[in-house]
């Protein structure tokens, strides 16, 4: 590939790595193939395979649009969201709770959801606690990956706190040990328990 070519390709990555990030923040997209898809779409690419940038490029691109065209309304949305993350680990702090996803690295949009790790012996004993207290929840499945050969099938619940969306996906207890796939960048997801949440919140 020439330096013209590969300058144009750079360009193009660039062009829709910025677009991705723009449609996940304006519609609520939180797939990141489908944003890359959608940007394509967008631009007029019609072969996008050998262009389309990687989830690091987008979510770059997504804390540089939230920078450049958010500002004040990102951060205060980002706090609202960490300290409804922080509600919740405390309610639930019997599971030894974790902080993960967008809200944690900071490039979450006002659509995204709190998204939280639990471990427990019986799943079904987040869903009691919550029947319990009386709080409103959806009983909730997701696939998680754990290695490129290993996928679970994880149960979970979704309910609000602090007029904040919260998806909490519970583990076996000795799921704490071994962090999911990040699908941003391929590693080991970074969880947060929530003295490091409240480090973050006095950051903000």
């Amino acid at each position: 590939m020439n330096k013209r070519n590969a300058s144009r390709t750079d360009n193009l990555r660039r062009a829709l790595a910025q677009e991705a990030a723009r449609i996940m923040v304006e519609h609520g997209i939180r797939d990141f193939l489908v944003a890359k898809r959608k940007a394509a779409e967008r631009l007029g690419i019609t072969d996008g395979s050998a262009v389309l940038p990687k989830n690091t490029e987008i979510e770059a691109a997504l804390a540089e649009y939230q920078r450049l065209f958010r500002g004040g309304t990102h951060t205060e949305t980002l706090h609202a969201q960490r300290l409804a993350a922080l509600h919740a680990m405390r309610y639930l702090r019997e599971f030894e709770p974790r902080l993960v996803g967008s809200v944690l690295s900071g490039t979450a949009t006002e659509h995204s959801e709190v998204q939280l790790h639990l471990f427990a012996d019986y799943a079904e004993a987040v869903a009691i606690k919550l029947v319990d207290e009386g709080i409103p929840h959806e009983v909730t499945e997701k696939r998680v990956k754990m290695s490129a050969e290993r996928v679970l099938a994880c149960p979970g619940v979704r309910f609000e706190v602090d007029d904040q969306s919260v998806e909490a996906t519970v583990f076996p207890t000795d799921g704490i040990r071994q962090s999911p796939v990040s699908p941003v960048d391929g590693k080991p997801m970074r969880r947060a328990n929530a003295l490091e949440v409240e480090a973050l919140l006095e950051e903000i």
